[in-house]
């Protein structure tokens, strides 16, 4: 699904206090720690409600309950992918969630999910998109031999990381690199760049031009897209 050719009215928030966010995620949820320290920390103005897993034995989920953060897992085994996310929208509606982050969660969301949190799905990958999408994208581009890589967090659509991108970060490949080391660095900026999109989102208004996220100055009319580097 691609992008809206034309520019949408912009995104404003419409509710005081923190806002609601669910967390969807696979495996060990460095990332939805990383966001709930932020959270904790008052630099993201949100809390999140509800943690969420395709496995019941991933161990974000414990980390998210030693929180105090509600957390379950809806298996897909045995459900297939239409009625799992549609469990799986019942609980994110009733925990309250106004938005979803996507935090290592390896699948690809459906459209009914999509469209139940449409332009409210967050994901983040590890590499510099449109580059090296998919599986492994840190392995992708040490292999590939770039010299340069990093992360982008991204609106969801039904593609396989393609939607509009919100922040991306960079950093240099070392020559002493492997995919490993290359995987640590940028894990780094994952945890930086995640929580300043999600700011950054509930803050200020922004709007899609087609496939650009661009955020209005305060009190003015020039919308500009926003990408990070290093720092």
């Amino acid at each position: 699904m691609s992008a809206a050719p034309g520019p949408l009215p912009p995104v404003r928030s419409s509710r005081p206090g923190p806002a609601k966010i669910a967390v969807l995620l696979s495996g060990r949820g460095s990332n939805f720690v990383a966001l709930a320290e932020a959270c904790a920390r008052g630099e993201v103005p949100a809390e999140i409600v509800l943690v969420l897993s395709d496995r019941p034995d991933a161990p974000g989920l414990d980390r998210a309950r030693e929180r105090g953060i509600p957390a379950r897992a809806v298996p897909r085994r045995g459900l297939g992918q239409v009625e799992q996310e549609r469990q799986m929208i019942a609980a994110l509606r009733e925990a309250g969630a106004e938005w979803v982050c996507l935090a290592g969660y390896m699948r690809i969301v459906g459209p009914e999910l999509i469209a139940a949190f449409a332009r409210r799905i967050l994901n983040i990958h590890p590499a510099l998109l449109p580059a090296f999408p998919g599986l492994d994208g840190q392995q992708q581009a040490w292999e590939y031999g770039v010299k340069v890589s990093g992360c982008t967090v991204h609106l969801v659509d039904e593609g396989c990381d393609t939607g509009p991108i919100v922040v991306q970060r960079v950093i240099p490949v070392l020559e002493a690199d492997t995919p490993e080391t290359l995987a640590a660095r940028i894990l780094e900026q994952e945890h930086r760049a995640y929580a300043e999109s999600l700011r950054l989102l509930l803050t200020r208004p922004w709007r899609l031009l087609g496939r650009r996220v661009v955020f209005d100055d305060i009190g003015g009319s020039t919308a500009r897209p926003l990408v990070t580097s290093q720092g």
